[in-house]
């Protein structure tokens, strides 16, 4: 088991050990010691809820300032479709793009033009693997990790193509060494990121050995930059959009499904959601389905927490923004490399992260004791002792990063006999 990269950090002074954030967290990552929140790096899939639950703003994402831009000789930016959700009354992405050049970038290209090569190769993959359908998504980084720790027999499953962002950033570094002539390591590609698991994904990518991405900013951040540009950018435009309908419709949930021309999809986002689909695909309720598209937001990456806008809203605007344009406009024909290039390199392999023994004899004893103690707890799942639930503090104090007395009505019922005894010892001094 390898160590584990997560961008979601906590501020500990500004944390007050409310329990909030340990009830939200779907894998259980999180837990409160000594008055402050914890987090369990190999357990974390940096979904972000913690983020967005968070009333004191303790949990932080992880991400580069835009001075980073001063690193590099030639800059690209990788702008996605949900950035253009951010914006009111925006009818041309074009707007956006000229204003992100005026912002410092010498060049742009659109995540969304990647994303319909991806789908284009998703179809063909789709079709011509029946057997191992269905075929899940694999764009969103907190679902592959999920899915990597906690439902292993589902990893076949897994698209092997690389994220439209990956591909993006490969392409934009080829394209911007043959217009500059300028060496790799001096050119910087930048990605214009709406959720901490993308910031994960370039610093330990699943199924890449490495990222051509050089760093990621918050959309939060480039935004109020972006809008005076904006402004300055309408008499002066430069057509720099290369995708269409599909590739900007990937920005919000059923997007990518919607691109494969297929009836024969479910689509669904929300980290809970997500969950429960992935527990009845495990059930085997889902042979006949051809795809599957996964968004751990709600909305979509229109609904991560580095994102501005309300995800309903954002999701309005981007299908106002798409009406007029053509379907596609970035395709493979020229490109045949990227069927190549766009491919998984490495094996996503299982971790076992939460497993309770080293092999099967240690497990199977280890869940035995977790059942004797949740025996012994009063099962309110109150999160008083730090974690989310009894079953979870049960499963701490066999992995030995908890005790029984870290229940209250263990140690309550504690307190009392040791209080009896005492009196007892006194009665008889007397």
């Amino acid at each position: 088991m390898g160590e584990f990269f997560t961008s979601v950090h906590l501020e500990e002074d500004l944390c007050k050990g409310c329990i909030n954030c340990i009830k939200r967290c779907p894998t259980q990552a999180i837990r409160v010691r000594n008055g402050k929140a914890v987090i369990t790096k190999e357990f974390c899939i940096d979904c972000g809820e913690c983020i967005r639950i968070c009333p004191h703003h303790a949990k932080k994402a992880s991400y580069d300032s835009p001075d980073v831009l001063n690193k590099f000789e030639y800059r690209v930016a990788l702008p996605p479709p949900s950035l253009y959700g951010q914006f009111n009354n925006l009818e041309d992405v074009n707007i956006v793009l000229t204003a992100l050049k005026k912002m410092g970038f010498d060049d742009v290209y659109e995540v969304s033009g990647a994303a319909e090569l991806v789908s284009e190769m998703t179809r063909a993959y789709v079709a011509n693997h029946r057997g191992k359908w269905p075929i899940i998504s694999t764009a969103c980084p907190t679902v592959v990790r999920l899915i990597q720790v906690r439902f292993p027999n589902l990893i076949d499953h897994l698209l092997p193509i690389c994220a439209p962002v990956d591909l993006a950033a490969s392409t934009a570094r080829k394209k911007a060494m043959d217009k500059t002539g300028l060496p790799s390591e001096k050119i910087g590609v930048v990605f214009i990121s709406p959720c901490p698991a993308k910031v994960t994904a370039v610093k330990a990518p699943i199924g890449i050995g490495h990222s051509e991405i050089d760093a990621v900013l918050a959309m939060k951040e480039v935004y109020p930059m972006l809008l005076p540009l904006m402004k300055k950018s309408v008499n002066d435009i430069e057509e720099l959009g290369i995708s269409g309908r599909i590739g900007i419709g990937w920005g919000s949930a059923g997007g990518e499904a919607g691109s494969l021309l297929t009836d024969n999809y479910l689509a669904a986002d929300g980290i809970e959601n997500v969950i429960r689909v992935l527990e009845d695909l495990e059930d085997q309720k889902f042979d006949q389905l051809e795809f599957i598209e996964l968004n751990a937001c709600s909305g979509g990456c229109v609904g991560g927490v580095l994102t501005v806008e309300n995800p309903y809203v954002a999701k309005v605007k981007l299908k106002r923004l798409r009406k007029y344009l053509p379907v596609a406009r970035t395709h493979l024909d020229g490109n045949q490399d990227n069927k190549v290039e766009g491919y998984w390199t490495d094996d996503v392999k299982y971790e076992p992260v939460f497993n309770l023994g080293k092999d099967m004899r240690e497990g199977i004893a280890n869940m035995t004791r977790v059942v004797e103690l949740c025996e012994k707890f009063p099962g309110l799942d109150c999160g008083s002792c730090g974690a989310p639930t009894c079953k979870a503090l049960a499963e701490d104090i066999v992995r030995g990063v908890a005790q029984e007395q870290d229940c209250i009505y263990i140690l309550r019922d504690y307190i009392h006999r040791l209080s009896n005894e005492l009196s007892k010892l006194d009665r008889k001094k007397e």
